[in-house]
């Protein structure tokens, strides 16, 4: 084979696995507002954050019209959420659905933080930080309360009260968690900044 039929072939090739990605992977996808949705609610729908979608769609306020077409950025992955949702699944089974969102709130807030890493996968996986990660339950399925927690705590992300931490107070005594600022107290967790 000649080099320029080898160049050829490999364009070829190139340009065909670039036709197979769909295009709104990077750029998100479109919605069409119905009645009665809001930007919380389609935030939550996609998983993605309010704020990302007014960015996204040059807003400055939260007001949208049935019909209007908006375009969702992507700004979490699939593979983000899934581990974000194993997770809240290892951390908060048996807490309320409420406690589940605010688990996956902390490590949001976290990738936003200067004091952790810039990736929710860096976050839950830096050190000792989650018990789950220590004793493998991370690696269990979540279930789909887990997974909609996810979805709702990206959707409500930069809104909330910006709590870094939480811990149960029956199965953790720790000095630099117990001079944190106590934000919320949700089911056996006690969320801080």
């Amino acid at each position: 084979m000649t080099i320029k039929k080898l160049i050829i072939s490999s364009l070829t090739a190139i340009m065909a696995l670039t036709a197979a990605i769909p295009a709104n992977a990077a750029s998100g996808e479109g919605h069409t507002v119905k009645e009665g949705e809001s930007l919380y609610k389609i935030g939550t729908k996609y998983g993605v954050s309010v704020v990302d979608i007014k960015k996204a769609n040059g807003r400055e306020n939260h007001h949208i019209n049935p019909g209007e077409q908006l375009t969702i950025p992507v700004t979490v992955t699939d593979a983000e959420k899934d581990v974000l949702a194993r997770l809240v699944e290892a951390e908060a089974k048996g807490e309320s659905y409420g406690g589940k969102v605010a688990v996956a709130a902390v490590v949001l807030n976290r990738v936003d933080s200067k004091e952790f890493p810039d990736t929710i996968k860096d976050v839950i996986y830096d050190g000792y930080q989650f018990s789950p990660v220590l004793n493998g339950t991370i690696s269990q399925p979540a279930s789909e309360e887990s997974k909609q927690a996810v979805r709702e705590a990206i959707a409500h992300h930069g809104l909330g009260s910006g709590s870094l931490y939480f811990f149960n107070p029956d199965k953790a005594d720790n000095a630099f968690l117990n001079q944190r600022e106590v934000t919320t107290i949700i089911g056996n967790h006690v969320f801080a900044r």
